[in-house]
């Protein structure tokens, strides 16, 4: 199975702004998750984050993956592991 990747990030050098259209939002959507996902910010961010706000990505996230990919989706997109 596939390792995780952040491709995107590393090559886009589109614009980054939410509103214009639903390509660009996609693109700003992406850009911002996988830089939010970065190893240094969250080693700062995972000290600051309140329950609160952990419960609210969490709850976000599993929200959306349950809303739009189907179980073996989910294995295999998300936990990367063959279902």
């Amino acid at each position: 199975m596939n390792s995780h990747s952040h491709r995107f990030i590393e090559e886009f050098d589109g614009f980054v702004g939410f509103g214009l259209n639903r390509e660009s939002d996609s693109d700003t959507v992406i850009y911002y998750l996988q830089k939010f996902s970065d190893d240094d910010l969250m080693a700062v961010l995972r000290k600051r984050l309140t329950d609160e706000d952990r419960q609210a990505i969490f709850d976000l996230l599993s929200g959306l993956l349950r809303k739009h990919l189907s179980e073996p989706e989910y294995h295999r997109y998300f936990l990367k592991t063959d279902h």
